[in-house]
């Protein structure tokens, strides 16, 4: 009889910055370690097909950022890049990474701009999914997620009503992507009502009244790259545009960008394959040019 031998990613708990934090962990310790950063809505095991596929070589490493999953809620609503750029400092620092390759998808490619720029002693290569200078600020994609948080249901009558919802905000996604959203960020309760796992109310109010104090202009960290890094634009994407992944290449050698055809905002979700192609060819070539 066939043994199945896909690995199982593994739960882990750590307090960073006096919250406890949920992580998922595939591989061996010992393996080159790879950390992924979801985005606003997400949850670590968004990347489990991509941490199935390349736990043989490395560490996989995501955690649920505050606020989502298994992950405590922030009772001071402090869902900013500084504080998930400080979730992640103390999260390595406590793991002992001194040296790894850092993924980020949209809120996650903020913070991996951000950390990867001032930790370059760090960070040996970055990928960013779908985000660049000015996405979360302005433009369609920007405009789309405002309204989608702002509509967000408190709850559903049904897993039913719930699986619609989410396939009608996000219809390029496979079945077992959809799958995988319902099992993670969504809980019945008592009354047999569908919930969420991540603090609704507070991301919400993070990100539809944003104090202007707490916004961060990317270019200057961009600039400031020094690790070989790649950035991953869907080509349906509203949110990242392909001129401004061009402008980042022309300001920065070490970046280098791809787009994936049919894909939009969620390209990991939406093209797994075009996505765990070049993210394994970029690896590569990073470890190549060491």
């Amino acid at each position: 009889m066939a043994t199945d031998t896909t690995p199982v990613g593994r739960d882990r708990f750590l307090t960073l910055n006096g919250l406890r934090t949920h992580y998922v962990e595939w591989g061996d310790e010992g393996r080159p370690p790879i950390v992924m950063l979801h985005g606003l809505r997400s949850y670590a095991r968004t990347f489990e097909p991509l941490a199935e596929r390349l736990a043989d070589r490395y560490r996989v490493l995501a955690p649920d950022a505050r606020g989502r999953g298994d992950s405590d809620w922030d009772p001071k609503g402090e869902y900013h890049t500084e504080s998930y750029v400080a979730d992640l400092e103390e999260f390595t620092d406590r793991l002992g990474l001194d040296r790894f390759v850092l993924l980020g998808h949209s809120m996650g490619g903020t913070t991996t701009y951000v950390y990867a720029a001032r930790h370059p002693e760090r960070v040996g290569a970055a990928v960013v999914e779908d985000i660049g200078p000015g996405s979360s600020q302005s433009g369609e994609g920007a405009e789309r997620i405002k309204r989608e948080v702002a509509g967000t249901p408190r709850d559903f009558p049904s897993r039913e009503t719930a699986r619609a919802y989410w396939r009608g905000i996000r219809p390029n996604i496979s079945e077992d992507a959809l799958d995988s959203r319902m099992r993670h960020t969504l809980t019945p309760d008592d009354e047999g009502r569908w919930r969420w796992k991540f603090d609704l109310a507070g991301i919400a109010a993070a990100r539809l009244d944003p104090d202007p104090a707490r916004q961060v202009d990317l270019w200057p960290y961009v600039e400031s790259l020094r690790c070989p890094t790649l950035v991953v634009r869907g080509g349906q994407s509203d949110f990242l545009s392909a001129a401004t992944a061009a402008a980042m290449a022309r300001l920065n050698p070490r970046i280098n960008t791809v787009e994936i055809p049919g894909a939009g905002h969620y390209v990991h979700d939406d093209a797994p394959e075009p996505f765990l192609h070049h993210f394994t060819r970029f690896l590569s070539s990073a470890e190549a040019a060491r």
